[in-house]
């Protein structure tokens, strides 16, 4: 995968980028999902795909928060309660937000929501890993916010 950033942002009203996730949002406090909004988004891109990833996680690949395919490729609020939207299984199994719940004491976690324009569209529903593998050479562009949680 090259690099690829140039107009993309991604941004939260509930999550400022490099500060702590709200109590709200995590495993333990509600686990409400957050909004997140895009701007920028490339003219080629057919499909957004969101990925929320903890990479501090201790585990071989980290933990995986959220997976999300066939977002419209449009700027505004990533909505994914429309027909076309896929949830893929976190870290769970199960698709769906699960938000942070990095073990007591284990320090400071951080969650990057990872926006990628895609200029084909996702089949399925691949893991984290399976999409990377998969569909490097289709992002167009990407960018990320990145919160921070510890308990």
């Amino acid at each position: 995968m090259g690099l690829n950033i140039a107009d993309l942002t991604v941004a939260s009203p509930h999550i400022d980028n490099l500060s702590r996730i709200p109590d709200s949002f995590t495993a333990d406090g509600g686990n409400l999902v957050p909004t997140i909004t895009v701007s920028g988004v490339p003219a080629e891109a057919v499909e957004l795909a969101l990925i929320c990833h903890d990479p501090d996680a201790p585990l071989a690949h980290g933990f995986t928060h959220w997976v999300v395919y066939g977002l419209p490729a449009r700027n505004g609020v990533i909505d994914t309660s429309q027909p076309q939207v896929r949830s893929a299984a976190s870290g769970t199994g199960q698709p769906g937000w699960f938000g942070p719940q990095p073990p007591l004491g284990h320090g400071d976690h951080h969650y990057y929501f990872w926006v990628y324009a895609l200029a084909n569209a996702v089949e399925g529903e691949p893991t984290r890993e399976e999409f990377l593998a998969a569909h490097a050479d289709d992002i167009v562009e990407q960018n990320r916010l990145v919160g921070t949680y510890s308990r």
